[in-house]
């Protein structure tokens, strides 16, 4: 019933203790997303770069486990993130527009302001995600152009 028109299926496969994100796709390639996890639990995370947003900065998280079905819908202009709580997790989504690697973005998954509540004290990280830029480095570097 969602409006929208998806182009693309990703899957991914996580064992307990992985952090990936917090991803994104700046205009004109941002993405929606319609995800759920299929086998195992997960913590999933999306956090709201829209800059006329009341909720502009602040994250949400739910938990999300193949038993309950429940999907979630997040919109074009949020960052996402999930943490595995199982071996053999894997998380689906669709998406409304394709992969560009020039539009690719992130914000670090454990940014001190964002203060998100991940279950794992040593989560294994990419290097890549390591690297990213906090919330407040990235706003400081994009300019105008916020996601």
């Amino acid at each position: 019933g969602l409006p929208y028109e998806f182009v693309q299926d990703n899957q991914s496969l996580s064992n307990k203790g992985v952090i990936r994100g917090l991803h994104f796709q700046r205009k004109p390639h941002a993405q929606g997303k319609l995800v759920r996890v299929s086998s195992g639990k997960a913590i999933d995370v999306m956090l709201d770069l829209r800059p006329d947003s009341p909720t502009f900065g602040k994250h949400f998280s739910i938990e999300l486990d193949a038993t309950s079905g429940v999907m979630v819908w997040i919109p074009a202009g949020f960052a996402h993130g999930f943490e595995a709580l199982e071996d053999n997790t894997v998380f689906n989504y669709k998406v409304t527009a394709y992969y560009n690697s020039k539009s690719e973005a992130g914000i670090r998954f454990d940014d001190p302001e964002l203060n998100i509540t991940w279950m794992t004290r040593n989560p294994l990280v990419s290097q890549k995600d390591k690297l990213l830029p906090t919330l407040r480095e990235w706003l400081s570097a994009s300019g105008s152009e916020r996601f």
